[in-house]
């Protein structure tokens, strides 16, 4: 029963959530392995952008790569989930429903992500990938921060200027050929924290049944 073990502790972390610090994190390499997820499709990069629905100001950038694997750069972020291995802001293992537990967070009442996609090469892909696993933990409030320096230092997004704003680095990205824009609402209550317990014991109460029926 080690992995409900696993995701009991992960459950517990949950509760701890309290926002955006730079806290060191570091998993051990077989729960990236074990979590590792790709998709079929060439290579992408995503940049999700937070949006107030009240005055359209930015509250949080993210960087969705789609290359070997697909990684999510989520710097300073407060979003945790017990089957998804974390390393300094980088999250692992997003399949299809982990990515929508993590959209679904962010898109409430008071604010809708703006998605920008781009198709890249594969060394884009790869590239970005090395970035954000050796940037580092990120302080609070520096999201957009080292998402825009990251790109800046990539080729083929050398125009994208570091920014500290998430609503500029949007505009920026849009300059670039070939982006498509789409955005996600919802109309979820601002209290995420209840909302990514609830998806974690949902996950929890899966794996049990999984577990009870292999025993």
């Amino acid at each position: 029963m080690t992995g409900v073990l696993r995701l009991l502790a992960g459950l517990a972390l949950v509760s701890l959530v309290a926002g955006c610090v730079a806290e060191e994190v570091w998993a051990p390499e077989a729960e990236i392995e074990q979590a590792s997820y790709s998709t079929s499709g060439p290579p992408t990069v995503r940049l999700l952008t937070m949006v107030s629905n009240v005055n359209g100001s930015g509250g949080h950038s993210a960087l969705v790569i789609d290359g070997a694997e697909r990684l999510v750069f989520d710097p300073a972020g407060s979003w945790h989930h017990p089957l998804v291995p974390e390393r300094n802001d980088v999250l692992y293992g997003m399949s299809p429903q982990l990515y929508g537990f993590y959209m679904d967070y962010h898109a409430r009442e008071t604010y809708h992500i703006l998605v920008q996609e781009l198709q890249v090469t594969a060394e884009q892909a790869a590239a970005l990938s090395a970035a954000v696993q050796s940037y580092g933990a990120v302080p609070s409030a520096r999201c957009t921060r080292a998402i825009s320096t990251v790109l800046a230092q990539t080729p083929g997004f050398q125009g994208i200027r570091a920014t500290w704003f998430p609503v500029n680095l949007s505009e920026q990205f849009a300059s670039l050929p070939g982006v498509a824009e789409s955005r996600v609402y919802d109309d979820d209550s601002d209290d995420n924290l209840e909302l990514l317990q609830a998806q974690a014991r949902a996950e929890l109460s899966r794996e049990i049944a999984a577990e009870a029926a292999r025993d």
